[in-house]
């Protein structure tokens, strides 16, 4: 059943991508109601609707769904118990199950590569004895990393002997870990992918993708890749998204190798920060997207108009965005109050105004 206008749309988390949700859910005539224990979300900024609470507070749960319509979520570690509690009241887009497949690496490789999508070779890391017949099979350089709670380059450290694995063991928390081979990728892509409550699948082009110190850094488009490639990650995120009888946006993360060929290095059952420069050049963006799916709506058009680069602003970049970013540039700053080395405050997306695709 499709949501009529005027409907309320909660949202788990108040950060930036709840906040750009939000603004969207405004464009199509929705209400949005925040969840966040944080009382300065930027999310709270751009909606009257909130809700101040942790997020094991089963009352003030049940206060927020007796608020809203339909659920969500900004990010991917909403704890499992919340998910459940929520699920039992109003309906919850994307499900418990996409939350419990992405928050484990371990599960979320099992999954996917029981689609036949491949993945990095990797094992299961429950005791550090656990590590030597592992780095035998697998080689160094390889990546030890922690199987939840990792985002942005955290919980992982790549390890070239034994030793360094062995410390990397008694640093990273939580057990159990997961051991990667080391991918000789050419390049990082990512696509995201939009599934409606209809099974309808849309996705839009892969972009290209560099992180600096963890942190993704550039999402350029179109991405330096063969169309075959492009059609292959658009395969590969369908078949997820419709084993995990997805209902929102997906980012999936590749690493493609010299031969064309995909594997996938993580999903993301959420709006993605390697998505934003949809919201510069497409028909469509993905947090208009997301909400059209969540709402029931037919999916919106994905094409995209003009080539871009979107480049993430960290720390006191964002300082950029009041002096003028220069011609054809599209800045994007997030209200967050307080800047720190490492935080992600804003993003521009640098448009190629000289190559539009009309």
């Amino acid at each position: 059943m499709s949501l009529p206008l005027g409907a309320t749309i909660g949202i788990l988390g108040g950060g930036q991508l709840g906040r750009m949700l939000a603004l969207a859910a405004a464009r199509l005539g929705f209400k949005t109601h925040v969840y966040c224990p944080d009382p300065e979300s930027p999310a709270f900024e751009v909606t009257p609707h909130r809700t101040i609470a942790a997020y094991d507070d089963e009352a003030a749960l049940a206060g927020f769904a007796a608020a809203v319509d339909v659920v969500t979520y900004e990010f991917e570690n909403v704890p499992a118990r919340t998910a459940t509690f929520l699920a039992a009241l109003k309906p919850l887009h994307p499900d418990a199950r996409a939350l419990a497949v992405s928050q484990d690496r371990l599960a979320e490789k099992t999954f996917i590569a029981g689609l036949g999508v491949p993945v990095a070779p990797h094992r299961a890391i429950h005791a550090a004895a656990d590590l030597a017949p592992a780095l035998a099979d697998l080689g160094t350089p390889a990546i030890l990393k922690t199987t939840r709670l990792g985002y942005d380059g955290k919980g992982q450290r790549r390890v070239a002997s034994l030793a360094e694995a062995e410390q990397a063991f008694a640093d990273l928390r939580p057990h159990p870990l997961v051991l990667e081979a080391f991918v000789p990728f050419v390049r990082e892509i990512s696509i995201i992918a939009a599934r409606g409550a209809d099974g309808s699948i849309v996705t839009f082009e892969p972009a290209e993708n560099v992180h600096r110190d963890g942190i993704l850094h550039t999402s350029t488009v179109p991405a330096a890749i063969s169309g075959a490639t492009a059609d292959a990650a658009r395969e590969h995120a369908g078949r997820i998204a419709a084993a995990l009888d997805y209902v929102g946006v997906l980012g999936i993360e590749f690493f493609a190798l010299a031969d064309g060929n995909l594997m996938v290095n993580e999903i993301a059952p959420r709006v993605h920060n390697s998505g934003h420069w949809t919201e510069a050049v497409c028909v469509t963006d993905q947090f208009e997207q997301h909400i059209r799916a969540i709402a029931g709506w037919p999916l919106g058009d994905p094409a995209r108009l003009a080539d871009v680069v979107m480049e993430n602003l960290i720390g006191d970049e964002i300082a950029v965005v009041p002096g003028g970013p220069g011609p054809g540039v599209r800045p994007h700053a997030y209200g967050k109050a307080e800047s720190r080395p490492g935080r992600k405050m804003g993003h521009l997306n640098r448009i190629d105004v000289k190559k539009p695709r009309f």
